[in-house]
């Protein structure tokens, strides 16, 4: 399927690895011009390296910048070009007993995971709905709906990104600008299998055992009955980047490979 992207040129926030990059790496494959992200300038040079060896001609730069520091956020945006597109995923997650949790780490999480999408998306949204097209998109997480004991800061930010994505999607009325967001279940990205290889050789076991072993202690009732592949979440996204998505908008899209047992 041709999804139009030729010619569109898309930001995508925390793209040097995880869901970020296979987004990057979708739309790169579909021809759009890519910006991608990562904190320092190494890893976006790595990254890249990786989104031009998959299409020589590729069109991708990257802009360094640590969405923990206000100021470089401000810098970032700066010198960001004009887009079409605005993938909004940088996020940190942690686990952690609610009362141990500090003001220090719930101004860090929120910071990250949802005031990065407000400055970003306060700079672009005008610029779109100007051009009369657009496209932000919210990389959210089931956890927003099932907020985890375990981590509850980072499953509010995800609640707020819910909220805040559907409150900009009513400020796109009658114009070919959206604003939805992905609502994401339990993802191999490369922060949980660093994870799962770091308990794995602890407890001298193979990462696929411990693998299989984690997801079938946190999430026995999802329907899918295993982990979902960055890539899997990367060809919805790119989906509901394109022109062919144009009538989705204000919408909360389930990829969460049947976790959620609640109607949304």
């Amino acid at each position: 399927m041709n999804l139009q992207l030729k010619g569109k040129t898309a930001f995508i926030s925390g793209s040097t690895k995880g869901i970020g990059f296979a987004i990057a790496a979708q739309l790169v494959k579909e021809g759009a011009r890519v910006i991608i992200n990562g904190r320092t300038q190494d890893k976006i040079d790595a990254a890249m390296r990786k989104l031009i060896a998959i299409r020589p001609e590729a069109d991708v730069t990257g802009i360094a910048a640590d969405f923990s520091s206000e100021h470089e956020v401000y810098q970032l945006l700066e010198k960001l070009p004009s887009i079409d597109i605005l993938v909004n995923n940088v996020g940190i997650f942690a686990l952690k007993d609610f009362g141990r949790i500090e003001d220090s780490e719930w101004k860090n999480m929120f910071d990250i995971n949802v005031m990065s999408g407000v400055r970003l998306s306060r700079m672009v949204l005008p610029k779109m709905i100007a051009q009369q097209w657009g496209r932000i998109l919210f990389i959210s997480s089931e956890s927003g709906v099932n907020v985890p004991a375990n981590m509850i800061h980072y499953g509010i930010t995800k609640t707020a990104m819910l909220s805040l994505s559907n409150g900009l999607s009513k400020l796109t009325k009658g114009t070919a600008v959206t604003v939805n967001t992905i609502l994401g279940g339990p993802t191999y990205s490369d922060g949980v299998s660093d994870a799962v290889k770091h308990i794995a050789q602890a407890n001298n076991i193979g990462e696929p055992e411990m693998k299989a072993a984690i997801f079938q202690n946190t999430n026995a009732h999802s329907l899918l009955q295993r982990f979902i592949e960055p890539d899997e979440i990367a060809g919805i996204a790119a989906y509901l980047c394109s022109p062919l998505a144009g009538c989705i908008n204000g919408a909360a899209i389930r990829a969460d490979g049947g976790v959620l047992n609640t109607l949304l």
